[in-house]
């Protein structure tokens, strides 16, 4: 007797999960030591755009201090850290939607706001994310080339439709560092219509001199949500906390679509005290734009075409950037491939250390020689 086969599980899942290509984070230090038989010390990851200071020793003490605590749930509504992100920007706490990284902010938009059939906008070499979370829940990306890796935000608005649900504007965007000025995005939010949700990704937002003032069409009301994230300047990635600034009416649909207890309370507690330590803030933007300025100078000095950055990280054009990547990564040091970026050339490289940068640049020169 012939036996059935049974059906695959692809049968019952999603359709639009099929052709999803799931998010590759930079390769962990762990990782790397355990595959090439390397010292995890001896490693140097510039990979994920993180905080070489690490976080707030302030930070840290009231991590320590709420970990005796973890046998009690969290504030759920986070009302502390809410309560401070609000005094901060001069807004009330119904602004604010706390989220498990900035990450979480962007999936709850699309629960509150994307059906099948929908689409959103970004540009073509912006944070993949957006285009991942949008095929989640069965929406389309449109994605508008960005001539010189710069948001072009009048072709943007021209691609919106009645279909289009959100527009994604990072800013400065992640992974070419590029930023969009005022001028540019008043002229774009009088083009967007009522129906979409404009979505300000502003994660590097605090290593800006002069930045762009997007909190203005919140306090006009505007169908937007700004994203802003405590891994980057903050250090504290590890702890996954971010948030999202919206409208009193907007963030309360947001509100309705988070995970109870989304953020956990030693996150909450160390996010809290970092946002109040300027000083450590101010050490790391330092830190950041005399890195840029060293990458920029020894990038010209090999001949090598890369974007000035407005973040703490530059993309800049190796050739087979997959290649150079697993050549550094054989000599310690962990970089960005930008394939999945469709930037098969480039890398891109986080600041570091001015002890790392230096250490980078003398490996990099030897994989190009």
């Amino acid at each position: 007797m012939t036996q059935a086969i049974a059906p695959s599980i692809w049968e019952f899942a999603n359709p639009q999960l099929r052709d999803l290509v799931s998010y590759e984070p930079g390769k962990p230090i762990e990782d790397v030591a355990r595959e090439l038989g390397l010292a995890p010390e001896s490693i140097i990851k510039l990979a994920s755009n993180e905080n070489p200071l690490g976080p707030s020793p302030k930070a840290i003490t009231a991590m320590q201090e709420a970990a005796k605590s973890v046998h009690l749930y969290p504030d759920g509504g986070g009302w502390k850290l809410r309560t401070a992100i609000a005094e901060k920007f001069g807004l009330e706490r119904e602004n604010v939607v706390l989220g498990n990284g900035s990450n979480e902010i962007i999936e709850i938009c699309g629960h509150a706001f994307l059906r099948p059939g929908d689409n959103v906008i970004a540009a073509e070499h912006a944070f993949v994310v957006y285009k991942l979370m949008a095929t989640l829940f069965g929406a389309e990306t449109i994605e508008v080339p960005d001539p010189n890796f710069i948001h072009d935000l009048p072709a943007m608005a021209a691609a919106i439709n009645s279909r289009t649900k959100e527009v994604f504007i990072a800013n400065p965007n992640n992974p070419t560092g590029t930023l969009v000025n005022q001028e540019a995005l008043d002229r774009f939010m009088d083009q967007v219509p009522e129906h979409v949700v404009v979505v300000f990704d502003e994660a590097y937002y605090e290593f800006l001199q002069d930045p762009p003032d997007t909190l203005k069409y919140l306090r006009e009301g505007r169908n937007i949500v700004i994203l802003r994230t405590f891994s980057k300047i903050q250090g504290l990635a590890g702890t996954r906390v971010g948030y999202g600034l919206a409208p009193k009416e907007l963030a309360g649909i947001l509100q309705k679509c988070r995970q109870p207890f989304n953020v956990n309370s030693i996150a909450q507690a160390g996010a809290l005290a970092g946002l109040e330590d300027e000083e450590h803030q101010q050490r790391t933007r330092e830190l950041t734009w005399e890195g840029l300025r060293f990458y920029e100078k020894a990038f010209t000095e090999m001949g090598l075409e890369f974007v000035p950055s407005h973040a703490n990280f530059l993309l800049v054009k190796t050739g087979d950037g997959d290649r150079v990547f697993a050549e550094m990564m054989k000599r310690g040091i962990i970089l960005r491939a930008m394939r999945g970026y469709k930037l098969p050339d480039w890398v891109r490289i986080s600041v570091g250390t001015p002890a790392q940068n230096e250490r980078c640049i003398a490996v990099l020169r030897e994989v190009l020689a």
